[in-house]
């Protein structure tokens, strides 16, 4: 099996500027494990954050979005109300298979992710272990 594109790792930190919770709708998937740190963190019942912040697709359970497009949990002075437990598709941004399939990919990544590309130097073995955390 040949070597990735990004072998010698690939920059990135999260500035917490809101790119990635924010604008056009789109899917955080979750589950009730998951669902159930946000509400302890919150202080509030699985069943309440499940109803209140979530809801059933097709394809599983997904976060809810405000009329906005951003993140139920995205507060644009505030930034992610529950950053410290975040959902496993939050957290491994940008390291998603749609953003590595090719160094052009990144570059578009970089273009709208002020972090990609700057900061620590994350390594092969982290990048993969993001990339096999959440299948998007």
């Amino acid at each position: 099996m040949s070597e990735p594109w990004y072998q010698d790792g690939l920059r990135f930190t999260c500035t917490r500027c809101g790119h990635c919770c924010t604008g056009e709708p789109g899917y955080v998937w979750v589950t009730d494990a998951e669902l159930a740190a946000i509400a302890a963190y919150r202080g509030e019942t699985l069943e309440e954050v499940r109803t209140l912040y979530s809801r059933w697709t097709e394809r599983g359970r997904t976060l809810r979005e405000k009329v906005s497009g951003d993140c139920v949990f995205y507060d644009r002075h505030k930034g992610c109300t529950v950053y410290p437990v975040r959902p496993p598709q939050c957290r491994t941004w940008p390291f998603w298979e749609s953003n590595l399939t090719s160094p052009e990919q990144w570059e578009r990544t970089q273009e709208a992710c002020p972090g990609a590309g700057r900061g620590e130097l994350i390594g092969v073995e982290e990048i993969t272990k993001r990339l096999k955390a959440i299948r998007l």
